[in-house]
């Protein structure tokens, strides 16, 4: 008997009212949220309720317009860091063997090289010895088995540099962290649905919508913002001044021809910053307060406690923000950075700060700002393009089948809502190819009400009645719609997890698409002909 239960008509209807609920803000789209002048999120007009959903469809970079960026992360910068940071251990080694190797300097060489010159040159070996045993295995699938550190040594000099197999870990380390931070500082300025992901083995592919132009991108996310806590060695006027070997020379930020001759190895860096938020002294100018990790609070800690009446140099970016005297035991692992800001710098900062800083440079190798106008067209036509395929499907479908065909027609205009209310729902991204996704959907969503329809005219010529008909024909073709619809589904899903960008935003739309066609196929249009035949009770179907 052809009959659907009270509480799946319920649900029925009421999955399909969610679903529209859901895409009804995007009708009432307006541009009002802006990031530095260019739309970066739109909101319901004001006349929208505030209690309903206000989810919109985010459109993309080729629907939007905003900033496309093609970097090269300077792997290179971090060995160099990555051989200060040994500096302190090494020399610490061979001063407890200072009776065996002598006295110990350090050589000026490669950036990426340490160069020690002991004494003792008949003691190189027992130098080597030592150093290599600092050596720590490398933390790469590839470099199972082989060190970090390379030393050699001839005559009194000592040379240590990083292994092979550990530049190679290091560079792929560096690019997933700047890939990480990247997306980090992006997400903080509150940009919605960036491209970012890695091409080749150390660029970086940044695609940002909504943002003016490729220069407020690179503002974002080109400064390192790299922030350090070094013992002042002296203060000076003269930027000609020579730093020794393990200092270096870096200017004042606030006060011009001021120099500081600073300890190369910092006490603490702004790796170990676990917070960092904009806030005001004590004399109500514009600050930023921070907190270290416990680790980093301990060696801050340990060194204030030590050096009191001692200035210490707070460094951004090779600047130096302030010197303040210590003038106590800071404990706890927090402080306040105070300089001449404006309010706007001190959040500006503070953002940099907790997003962490770069681990090495950037070269913008490629950059484009991409006008709304592109959008705007595109939009059009994806619109145009949208409403010229709907009414052949109609006008074809009721040619074809008749009232049935207005039932399946009614289904494919509610699929297209339900569409829209998914996307919205899960905040995806709307892409030019996504446009031709939604186009290829309404396309396809008939088709499980063509083999249905087609089935109940087969089912007719049984003479089992109009009623038995419908029921065999929505039985009998379930199958056929379901494999159809889950192979495509497969594919769809592969184009989401291996595929990008473009390619992703298609295969979203057709996935959503898939699901909402069966749905409104099997149970909407199945609903609209029960619901009819329960009313007219007609002897036969015109199919």
């Amino acid at each position: 008997m052809l009959h659907i239960a009270l509480w799946k008509r319920i649900l029925i209807w009421g999955t399909v009212a969610v679903g529209l609920l859901l895409a009804m803000p995007n009708a009432f789209y307006s541009k009002v949220e802006t990031y530095n002048d260019a739309v970066a999120v739109g909101q319901p007009d004001d006349g929208w309720v505030d209690w309903l959903p206000s989810g919109l469809v985010n459109l993309g970079l080729d629907l939007r317009g905003g900033a496309h960026l093609l970097a090269e992360v300077k792997v290179a910068d971090v060995y160099e860091a990555r051989m200060k940071g040994l500096w302190p251990e090494i020399r610490n080694r061979l001063r407890d063997a200072r009776d065996t190797v002598g006295t110990i300097r350090l050589q000026e060489g490669p950036a990426d090289e340490l160069r020690v010159r002991i004494s003792e040159a008949g003691a190189i070996n027992d130098a080597v010895r030592l150093i290599e045993e600092i050596a720590r295995p490398v933390v790469s699938l590839t470099g199972a088995g082989q060190t970090d550190i390379e030393v050699s040594g001839e005559g009194d000099l000592l040379t240590v540099r990083l292994s092979e197999a550990e530049r190679l870990a290091t560079d792929d380390r560096t690019v997933r962290q700047s890939l990480e931070i990247i997306r980090r500082r992006i997400d903080e300025v509150g940009t919605r649905e960036p491209t970012i992901q890695r091409q080749g083995a150390d660029r970086i592919l940044i695609q940002v919508p909504g943002v003016g132009s490729a220069a407020e991108l690179k503002e974002i996310i080109g400064t390192t913002a790299q922030l350090t806590f070094q013992p002042v060695v002296r203060r000076t006027s003269d930027d000609r001044t020579v730093a020794s070997a393990g200092e270096e020379l870096l200017p004042s930020l606030d006060t011009e021809g001021e120099f500081y001759v600073l300890e190369e190895t910092p006490v603490v860096s702004g790796e170990e910053l676990v917070d960092a938020q904009p806030s005001f002294d004590q004399n109500g100018r514009p600050a930023v307060s921070f907190r270290f990790n416990p680790a980093g609070a301990r060696k801050f800690g340990d060194y204030t406690a030590n050096n009191i009446g001692n200035p210490f140099a707070i460094v951004l970016d090779s600047e130096v923000i302030s010197a303040p005297v210590i003038q106590s035991h800071i404990a706890g692992g927090s402080g306040i950075i105070t300089g001449s800001f404006t309010v706007e710098e001190s959040t500006n900062l503070a953002v940099l700060l907790r997003a962490g800083a770069l681990p090495a440079g950037l070269d913008f190798l490629e950059e484009r700002t991409i006008g709304p106008e592109l959008g705007a067209d595109s939009i059009a036509a994806g619109k145009i393009a949208c409403i010229v395929a709907g009414i052949a499907v109609l006008v074809f479908m009721f040619a074809s089948y008749g009232l049935f065909g207005l039932f399946a027609n009614i289904a494919l205009i509610l699929n297209v809502g339900l569409i829209f209310g998914m996307l919205s729902l899960i905040g995806a991204t709307l892409t030019l190819p996504g446009i031709a996704g939604i186009v290829l959907t309404i396309g396809m969503a008939v088709d499980a009400n063509v083999l249905v329809f087609e089935r109940i005219r087969e089912e007719m010529k049984s003479a089992k009645g109009p009623a038995r008909a419908i029921e065999l024909g929505y039985e009998r073709a379930l199958s056929a719609i379901v494999d159809a619809n889950i192979t495509t589904f497969i594919i769809a899903t592969i184009l989401f997890v291996l595929g990008s960008g473009p390619v992703r935003g298609f295969s979203i739309t057709l996935g959503i698409g898939i699901l909402t066609s069966v749905f409104t196929a099997i149970w909407v249009t199945r609903l609209l002909i029960v619901t009819w035949f329960d009313r007219a009770r007609p002897r036969t179907l015109e199919v």
